[in-house]
C-alpha cells in the first residue's frame, strides 16, 4: 500500500478550505466508506476520539449527526444536511459543529478517478473568515490528517 499526503489549503483572508487526498481504491469502494454508517465511526475524526454516529441518512434532503468524545467525557457534535448525492461523483452537504451555532458550512466533495485509484477533493465555504480562521486554530489541520489517514487504512483493509 502506498501512502499519499493530505493537502490542505486555507487561504488567508478567505472563508474557504479545500482538502485533497488520493486513496488506493475505486470511487465507489470511497464513496461507501465514507457514506456507510457503520464505517463512519471507524475512520472519522482524531484516533484518540470515539465517534458515535447518531444519524447519517445520505440522500438529498436527508441528515446526519455525530459526536466525537474525548476520554474525559467532552463531546464534540456535528450535523448537517445532505443536498446533493451523486453515488461516486458529487456529496454537497452543510456541516454545523453544535458548539458554534449558526457557523454552517456548505461542503463539496467530488471523487476523481485517476490512473491509480480515486482523488478525493472537498471545497468547504464557511459564513465569513472569521468563522474559517476559528476552526483553522481549534486544530482542524489534525483531525483531517488523521482522518484522511484513518479512511485509507480502512480502504486498504477492505481491499484484497
Amino acid at each position: 500500500m502506498s501512502t499519499h499526503p493530505t493537502t490542505i489549503s486555507a487561504p488567508e483572508g478567505t472563508p474557504f478550505v479545500s482538502v485533497t487526498r488520493e486513496f488506493d481504491a475505486t470511487p465507489e469502494q470511497l464513496f461507501r466508506v465514507q457514506t456507510d454508517p457503520e464505517l463512519i465511526a471507524q475512520w472519522l475524526g482524531p484516533r484518540e476520539l470515539e465517534a458515535i454516529v447518531e444519524e447519517y441518512d445520505v440522500r438529498p434532503g436527508g441528515r446526519y449527526r455525530y459526536i466525537h468524545k474525548a476520554q474525559d467525557g467532552t463531546e464534540y457534535a456535528f450535523r448537517g444536511v445532505f443536498h446533493t448525492v451523486e453515488p461516486a461523483t458529487l456529496i454537497i452537504q452543510t456541516f454545523e459543529w453544535e458548539g458554534a451555532p449558526g457557523q454552517v458550512c456548505l461542503e463539496n466533495a467530488t471523487y476523481e478517478k485517476t490512473e491509480t485509484g480515486v482523488r478525493l477533493h472537498t471545497h468547504s465555504v464557511f459564513p465569513s473568515v472569521e468563522a474559517r480562521d476559528a476552526a483553522v486554530q481549534s486544530g482542524m489541520e489534525y483531525g483531517i490528517n488523521d482522518s484522511m489517514d484513518r479512511l485509507a487504512e480502512l480502504l486498504a483493509g477492505q481491499s484484497s
